[in-house]
């Protein structure tokens, strides 16, 4: 997997799927996967804990389709159209965004469309600008991918950002880790 991204991510949550994604985990600690590998426990109903997992953190999932009104950014946004090998500038469905201030680049995010909503993810920005960076990357959906609800997830102050831009908090999630012995 990709640096950051993880090994297995939950896509049910019903009791056979847990069932099942239980027995996988199970293979997988047994296949003595090199260095650190994690679960995106996307529903927040596994406790990996006894398995050899350390729960990284927790956070919630987010959704937008509106930015909140607030007070207005000196952030210049521009889509990016190439860059780091590995990230898909030619797929249609992939935005990445950065903020500048005059030369240097102090906010970004990226945009995936799949399954009729937005992933945005790996938004950076400085605390200060938090909510408005989130609200930016809002509109930059909206004109990038219209019509679109925006979907993600986040934790501690990064969530308090986007909460503020006007997104809306759902259900938790857990992220889990486990380091090879």
């Amino acid at each position: 997997m990709p640096r950051f991204y993880p090994n297995l991510v939950t896509l049910a949550s019903d009791a056979a799927a847990v069932a099942e994604q239980q027995d996988t985990i199970d293979i997988l600690v047994k296949s003595n996967l090199p260095g650190r590998w994690s679960a995106k426990d996307s529903f927040g109903t596994l406790d990996l804990s006894r398995r050899g997992f350390d729960l990284l953190f927790e956070a919630r999932w987010i959704q937008g389709t509106m930015p909140a009104a607030g007070p207005p950014s000196d952030i210049v946004w521009q889509r990016q159209t190439s860059g780091a090998a590995g990230l898909p500038f030619d797929d249609a469905d992939f935005a990445m965004f950065t903020g500048h201030r005059g030369f240097e680049v102090v906010a970004g995010g990226m945009l995936y469309r799949a399954e009729g909503v937005v992933g945005l993810s790996n938004v950076i920005a400085q605390a200060a600008d938090g909510p408005a960076v989130w609200r930016s990357l809002m509109l930059q959906s909206a004109r990038t991918f219209p019509r679109l609800p925006v979907v993600g997830y986040e934790s501690g102050a990064e969530l308090e950002a986007a909460l503020a831009a006007g997104f809306e908090a759902g259900d938790k999630l857990r992220i889990w880790v486990r380091s090879r012995d």
